[in-house]
């Protein structure tokens, strides 16, 4: 368990399967904890829900904390960073904060200690993955902190470059959709050539769990059992033919380029806004 005061500025839905996850796994106790935001309602939600601290004032949240969890929207970073001013020297600010370079977080607080990380939607039931780095003023006490509470959505890499943490938007952040758009259109596909929804529904997830299962259970590279499942001149080829013939490869490769290409562009649009906040 945690001996630190965790202060989340921005209570929202990754916000809660962080708080929700630190307590499932016991990492932190409720009296420990804090969200702050601008909706009272919203913090009287969590309260309930937890039995957490909850406020209105960022500023008197920050003050208090060991460990800063930034978790607003991108849009509304700037205007926070601003109002964060009283955070105490020894704490840990550690940013979920889509597309912010550490940096920005630096630079803005006059604070050397920044994670930066990039969790996934899966992280809300504890299924995520989530890449991070840390600034050089991160000490490597403050990185196993970082580690713990990350660790309550799920799985946690570090690197030590900073870039990496756009291409995992792409990939892991942004993956979700990806993997929903494709559930949807093999859903809709089964829907088209007669099956009821709800049991097109099931057999596609069912068979994404099952391969996903299989996958880590084989120990193999999903190219060989794609290959054990496709035999010559059967069904599995014949639709895999069409599948690249139509560009499918391409299609994902430019989707997450695109999205890549974003992230970076997020990154300096952020970036723009330093002078700003000091």
């Amino acid at each position: 368990m945690l001996d630190a005061h965790i202060t989340f500025i921005g209570p929202g839905v990754m916000a809660e399967a962080m708080i929700a996850g630190l307590l499932r796994q016991g990492i932190a106790k409720p009296k420990r904890i804090t969200a702050s935001g601008p909706r009272a309602a919203r913090g009287e939600e969590l309260h309930r829900k937890y039995g957490i601290r909850t406020t209105t004032d960022n500023a008197e949240a920050a003050a208090k904390a060991d460990v800063l969890v930034l978790s607003v929207k991108p849009q509304r970073l700037s205007a926070v960073l601003q109002g964060l001013k009283t955070i105490p020297p020894h704490a840990l600010v550690l940013s979920i904060v889509a597309g912010a370079p550490i940096e920005k977080i630096r630079t803005a607080l006059q604070h050397e200690a920044v994670v930066r990380s990039m969790p996934n939607t899966p992280g809300q039931i504890g299924a995520g993955i989530t890449v991070w780095t840390a600034s050089k003023g991160t000490s490597e006490a403050q990185k196993e902190t970082a580690r713990a509470i990350l660790r309550a959505l799920g799985e946690e890499i570090f690197v030590e470059e900073e870039y990496y943490l756009d291409m995992a938007t792409a990939l892991s952040g942004t993956g979700p959709a990806y993997v929903y758009l494709f559930m949807e259109a093999l859903i809709d596909a089964g829907v088209h050539m007669g099956f009821p929804r709800r049991i097109a529904e099931q057999l596609v997830i069912q068979t994404i769990k099952g391969s996903v299962a299989y996958y880590e259970n084989a120990g193999r590279h999903p190219a060989t059992l794609r290959n054990q499942v496709t035999s010559p001149g059967g069904t599995s080829a014949e639709a895999l033919y069409y599948l690249d013939k139509a560009g499918f490869r391409t299609a994902i490769s430019r989707a997450v380029w695109a999205a890549y290409q974003r992230s970076l562009e997020l990154g300096k649009e952020q970036a723009v806004h330093i002078p700003n906040d000091r």
